[in-house]
């Protein structure tokens, strides 16, 4: 049987657990699986490169403050232009939401298997769980299961969301729409352009969740829970826990985004580059 062959059906008998890596790790496996090993990363690799930050840009008062808002946009023009990513603090969103929708995320992966299976699907729904979305197209197999949401522009019914996460998933989309909406509106001012210039094109019709959960691994060296990639939207917000290990690539080095309480990561994307 050749190599090709022998992957695909190993893919096909982790797929058919519908417990994804959580099951595993819940199986006690002390080595894990050969789908889920990467080869090393040549990349030249820095924790701490000198001269080299993410942004932290503080949004407070822009609304009220003209100042302020001309050394925002100028900071979103900068970190845009430069890097592509910035955290940003003071965006309006309570840490306490920020809190409860890490713990969402958790509930719904640490909850009973049995009603965790009645998500996992690869089809189209409203709310999907699964273990890596493109699990049988993508080269590598990473070490995280994730669930995925489609809020606009057809939010989904009460009933298709997971009781364990559906108040603050709600809350919390709802919260990020109205600050990409701000976002992009300081990007269409720093690009030089009417305020409404990049939601009137169509960039806030869309918004999807992803929740990514990558429990402990026995054998971390041989793995990823996120291969290197570029996000196919116009802005990325994302939420990082504690933990950390998020890096941005600049100039063929890796640059820590460190967790920030309270702050959120913004990526610009392949769409919004475009």
């Amino acid at each position: 049987m050749a190599n090709s062959e022998i992957r695909l059906k190993e893919l096909k008998a982790f797929d058919e657990t519908k417990l994804g890596v959580k099951g595993l790790v819940d199986a006690g496996i002390t080595k894990i699986p050969q789908i889920f090993h990467h080869p090393p990363d040549k990349t030249k690799k820095s924790s701490n490169p000198t001269g080299y930050t993410i942004p932290v840009i503080d949004l407070a008062n822009i609304n009220d403050d003209s100042s302020a808002r001309k050394r925002v946009i100028e900071s979103v023009r900068d970190a845009s232009e430069t890097m592509g990513f910035f955290q940003i603090v003071n965006h309006g969103i309570l840490v306490s939401t920020l809190k409860e929708m890490e713990d969402g995320i958790a509930r719904f992966f640490e909850q009973d298997s049995e009603v965790k299976k009645k998500f996992y699907t690869r089809e189209s729904k409203p709310f999907k769980y699964n273990s890596n979305i493109a699990l049988y197209t993508a080269s590598l197999t990473c070490w995280k299961d994730s669930f995925l949401c489609n809020m606009v522009p057809n939010p989904p019914k009460p009933e298709d969301l997971p009781d364990v996460c559906r108040d603050i998933l709600v809350e919390y989309l709802n919260q990020v729409m109205k600050l990409g909406t701000l976002l992009l509106k300081l990007l269409s001012e720093a690009l030089g352009l009417n305020p409404t210039y990049l939601i009137d094109f169509g960039c806030a019709d869309g918004l999807f969740a992803i929740g990514n959960y990558c429990p402990p691994c026995p054998e971390p060296e041989l793995t990823m829970a996120t291969m290197t990639h570029a996000d196919a939207d116009f802005i990325t917000v994302l939420l990082q826990d504690h933990i950390g290990g998020l890096q941005v690539l600049h100039k063929d080095i890796w640059i820590d985004v460190p967790p920030l309480s309270g702050a959120l990561v913004v990526n610009i994307g392949e769409f919004m580059q475009a």
